[in-house]
């Protein structure tokens, strides 16, 4: 515990290479005798140009940033592994699905789309779920989002999307939001986007957690078997924690105490042994499904409902070990739509096209060149061989005189095709008009917006008529508020009518000319409900215990042993971070003092006070807001009767309701952590909202 380092002249600290310690060096491997000043000419002096450790330092500094993603630049990434548990070798010859119960390495990147690199995590956005699998077949990027449909149908649009949802040009702001005019003027203005909207304004666009949200492919693909017979394909990941997302409010406070809560939580998850775990769930269909089914398969704004397509669980996704340089593996790692080993291929989908031929382009645009593939991180684990050669960075070149094929040269002369082995396109007979058009069976914009809107509970309809409101409030032009009312009467008149009053329109619009109208037959899919699909359990959840001197020891020991037993985590947040000290003559680390841990952070808390805790708590702002937050959020809040003082200061005391509960006895913490399963107490805002309940 030594605070004395050697000091040179000017006071600056020398840290020397001895025992065990390595010898600094060059990248040249010169070892370095001073890496604390610069050569100058006399103590006072210029610097001197012959100084190459400087150069060479301060030249690397200079080139270390490499061009952000144009979207997607946000993300956090991880190791872990695939681990078929059903084989599909009887609709497949894709190698990782034929042999159960092997594993194949894996490299996952989760992000936000909208935001640069250094925006807050609790944004309001589609959520990225990008999936490397190493397979002995070549590299497989599925890379997804939590969200299975998209704003547009052409890959076209792309470009004005982003550019819509990005800054505004002449402002550079907002950042990581899409409350401003030119997103919403380009959504209204583009009605195939309705779909997404529903999706983006739900709660699904504010995840809990990475390890909490779903993955989707988006895009229809095929499976091809031996014989290259065709098996259309959806893909989706389910997390096994279950679904939970954070209130709006929520998130606005997150970003504030935490900007990193998301990656935090990966990270705190994987190093403590919690490893986050998805499993990979099929639908499978073939021509005469996608005949019959209601809607266009090759259409990236529509799904298939679960009740009607059931998802077929064929493998789980683990992730069990962080990036050892996040900007080696997380920064450069590069997904392309277009890796796929032989056994899988696209489908027409005119997004997913040209997502084939955007990703590649994008990747020698960031990475430098063209070997962006010798980077580890991208670089497949089975043995390749080709004939590519030379460009920027190129670590491995063909060896001999041959770098071209076909050759005379035979054993020596390299790689060659494996027409059985290879990877083969599905023989589709397509025929018709070289146009630019759009079919009419991707004119329907309204129905599965509506279906969706009509699968959610009450709160979270409630919470996507909040956002709307939110977001066209901050649109500065009425005309691009009422259009965009003018969707939503096609989608659903209660919806409408919400967003029109929580914008003060006079009177409502009539309703967007529709392409087709809406069709209200289709049935609520339980599937696209967070709340519906609840896990109901606390298994992966945090617990924040609000703890001060004197606090009974033997319920704080419950609550943890409850916890624990629970899959849970607890952390003590005291008036100080050194801790606090128990009933029973025990100090309790904290993990956050109440002025950095506001209950923001955690799933559920508990106030586990003394008299003079609760009497000096019940003066401190933070305090006050911590538990005043904890209900307005609507999270389990349990409280010993020492707590009534807090309770009273942070006006809740009259509230309190069936998610509060009193911990009097060391029994009770077991009930609580098991009513904490629920995860909110919803009825709490619902009361506060009547209008939610019409």
């Amino acid at each position: 515990m030594s605070y004395a380092e050697p000091q040179g002249p000017g006071g600056e600290t020398h840290q020397t290479a001895t025992g065990a310690r390595p010898v600094l060096t060059t990248q040249q491997g010169a070892p370095v005798a001073d890496d604390q000043n610069s050569l100058r000419a006399g103590p006072r002096g210029p610097g001197l140009l012959e100084d190459f450790h400087l150069r060479e330092k301060i030249f690397h500094f200079d080139h270390e940033r490499i061009p952000e993603r144009v979207v997607h630049a946000r993300g956090y990434g991880a190791h872990g592994f695939f681990e078929l548990t059903e084989s599909l070798a009887d609709i497949t010859r894709a190698d990782i699905f034929q042999r159960v119960g092997e594993r194949t390495e894996a490299f996952v990147r989760f992000s936000t789309v909208a935001g640069s690199k250094g925006s807050a995590d609790l944004a309001r956005d589609v959520r990225g779920f990008a999936v490397k699998l190493y397979t002995r077949e070549g590299n497989w990027d599925l890379v997804g989002n939590n969200i299975p449909v998209f704003f547009i149908q052409d890959a076209i649009k792309f470009p004005d999307v982003i550019h819509a949802a990005k800054p505004e040009p002449d402002r550079d702001f907002p950042q990581a939001q899409t409350a401003h005019d030119t997103f919403w003027d380009f959504i209204s203005l583009t009605p195939e986007s309705m779909h997404m909207v529903m999706w983006i304004m739900s709660d699904r666009a504010i995840p809990r957690s990475f390890r909490f949200m779903e993955g989707f492919g988006v895009h229809t693909f095929r499976l091809l078997d031996a014989e290259d017979r065709s098996t259309f394909v959806k893909f989706h990941w389910k997390p096994r924690l279950g679904l939970q997302s954070v209130a709006w409010n929520e998130a606005v406070k997150l970003n504030g105490a935490d900007p990193d809560f998301h990656r935090r939580d990966l990270w705190d998850a994987i190093n403590t042994g919690a490893f986050p775990e998805w499993e990979l769930g099929l639908q499978l269909f073939d021509e005469a499904f996608a005949d019959k089914f209601d809607f266009d398969v090759l259409d990236p704004t529509k799904l298939i409902p679960e009740e009607i397509l059931p998802v077929r669980v064929v493998g789980r996704l683990v992730l069990d070990r962080t990036a050892d340089n996040f900007f080696a593996e997380t920064e450069q790692v590069a997904f392309c739509t277009q890796n796929v080993p032989p056994g899988i291929d696209f489908s027409n989908d005119p997004l997913l096209q040209g997502r084939n031929f955007s990703y590649l382009d994008t990747q020698v645009k960031r990475l430098g060149g063209p070997n962006f593939t010798h980077i580890p991180v991208n670089a497949p684990r089975c043995p390749f061989a080709h004939f590519q050669q030379d460009g920027h960075m190129a670590m491995h070149n063909p060896k001999g005189r041959v770098n071209y094929e076909p050759n005379s040269w035979g054993a020596e002369g390299g790689p060659r095709e494996d027409p059985k082995r290879g990877f083969r396109s599905f023989a589709a007979e397509d025929a018709g008009p070289k146009a630019r058009l759009r079919p009419e069976s991707f004119a329907d914009h309204y129905s599965q917006a509506r279906q969706f809107f009509i699968s959610q509970t009450p709160i979270e309809q409630k919470h996507i008529g909040d956002a709307l409101v939110f977001e066209l409030s901050k649109v500065e032009r009425p005309d691009i508020r009422a259009r965009m009312v003018s969707h939503l009467r096609n989608i659903h008149p209660d919806l409408a009518s919400t967003v029109a009053g929580g914008l003060g329109l006079a009177e409502l619009p009539q309703a967007a000319q529709a392409a087709q109208p809406t069709r209200e037959d289709l049935p609520p899919s339980e599937a696209l409900s967070i709340v519906k699909r609840g896990p109901n359990s606390f298994r992966g959840r945090k617990l924040g215990v609000l703890l001060t001197d004197g606090a009974d020891a033997g319920l704080f020991e419950a609550l943890v042993k409850a916890a624990a037993k629970g899959g849970a985590v607890v952390e003590a947040v005291t008036p100080r971070i050194s801790g606090a000290v128990l009933s029973d003559g025990t100090t309790v680390p904290g993990k956050q003092s109440v002025e950095g841990g506001p209950s923001v952070l955690f799933d559920a808390v508990a106030l586990l006070v003394s008299d003079n805790g609760a009497a000096l708590l019940a003066n401190d702002g933070a305090a006050r807001d911590f538990v005043a937050d904890a209900f307005g959020h609507c999270k389990f809040i349990a409280f010993t009767a020492a707590a009534q003082p807090l309770l009273e200061k942070a006006g809740v005391r009259a509230e309190l309701d069936e998610g509060c509960v009193a911990l009097d006895k060391a029994k009770d913490a077991a009930g609580f952590i098991e009513t904490c399963g629920q995860l909110r107490y919803w009825r709490r805002e619902l009361k506060a909202d009547l209008a939610a309940l019409a």
